[in-house]
């Protein structure tokens, strides 16, 4: 072999430099940056009450969990710096959802407006019915045990929080309390969806009420007018109540609450609690006023019998020499007593 070749097998190959690219950062959507906090959170031992979202936002954010494997300390540092900086950066914060924003305007958009909102919101698949549903006072949910199935009643009533369901129980007749307890039995294999419906069904058929003109009771409204009427003219109505319905005029009694009511309403611990709140001047000339008069002095003396004897003997005092003895005399007449007191 000539000497000037070179054996292949001694040729050293070319090396060159080469450089690896960095693999590209990921991007995390906002479903997995809240998947990550909430993952965080949870980690740290925080308590969230997750079960106040929405069921399908529950649901999504399980799912999103579900589907996530590692991440790395770099992504971590820096999506919990992003959500503490949009926490820093909040100005205004909204409730969220419809009826959260209706209860914020309430008294400044009418009730048409808001009745159609509330209907348009329980159409969406989205929204959980029970949410409002289970916010209604017992008088709105009464009707539905008493007039529906009692397959949606039992329904209703599993979905209520139990201090509240047990309330509703206790105020319906025993046979239809019984029928609705025993349909509670029946629910365990009631799948999801027709809950929904269920609920979504109900709460249109609530939605669906003509809106009421006034916000009390025609007891609350009647009382109420009563408490500053006349004696003469509130003794002559009561009668008149009586004359045409004796159960509407009982419970218009009881709505009405007047100075001669204190003693059988009145309890005698809660007596100074409640002097307390009322200017002693305006105390003293009620008192004095109601002295000597049947029905009133009773009340006088059942306010003054449960308060310190201190205080009852200082009123007592007041109400023998206060400015209201001088009431109804002339101020002739008020010389003429300083010149001769027994007259």
């Amino acid at each position: 072999m000539p000497q000037d070749m070179v054996p292949l097998a001694r040729i050293t190959p070319e090396r060159r430099i080469t450089t690896i690219p960095p693999l590209p950062k990921r991007v995390l959507t906002s479903g997995q940056k809240a998947a990550v906090i909430v993952r965080y959170l949870l980690t740290q031992g925080t308590s969230l009450p997750l079960s106040s979202l929405p069921e399908h936002m529950q649901a999504a954010l399980a799912e999103q969990m579900g589907q996530m494997r590692l991440v790395d300390r770099t992504t971590l540092d820096e999506v919990v710096a992003e959500f503490l900086a949009e926490l820093e950066s909040v100005g205004l914060a909204f409730p969220g959802g419809i009826e959260g924003a209706l209860a914020m305007m309430d008294g400044h958009i009418s009730q048409s407006a808001a009745q159609r909102l509330r209907r348009m919101s329980s159409t969406s698949s989205k929204i959980d019915p029970w949410e409002r549903i289970t916010s209604l006072p017992l008088d709105r949910l009464m009707p539905i045990l008493l007039n529906e199935a009692v397959e949606v009643g039992a329904v209703m009533l599993s979905k209520l929080p139990v201090a509240k369901a047990a309330e509703i129980l206790g105020k319906l007749p025993g046979e239809r309390a019984r029928r609705v307890a025993y349909a509670v039995s029946m629910t365990g294999n009631v799948d999801p969806e027709t809950v929904r419906r269920i609920g979504a069904a109900l709460l249109a058929e609530l939605d669906n009420q003509p809106p009421k003109a006034f916000d009390q009771g025609p007891v609350e409204r009647v009382g109420a007018i009563l408490n500053i009427s006349a004696t003469l003219t509130r003794d002559d109505v009561l009668q008149g109540l009586e004359a045409e319905d004796a159960a509407f005029a009982a419970e218009v009694r009881k709505a009405i609450f007047t100075f001669v009511h204190i003693p059988s309403r009145l309890n005698p611990r809660d007596t100074p609690k409640i002097t307390r709140l009322v200017e002693q001047p305006q105390l003293v000339t009620a008192l004095a006023a109601a002295m000597g008069k049947p029905g009133l002095a009773d009340a006088a003396e059942f306010i003054l019998s449960n308060i310190s004897q201190r205080l009852a003997q200082g009123l007592r005092e007041e109400m023998r020499t206060g400015p209201h003895q001088g009431q109804g005399r002339g101020r002739g007449d008020e010389r003429d007593h300083r010149r001769n007191p027994h007259a």
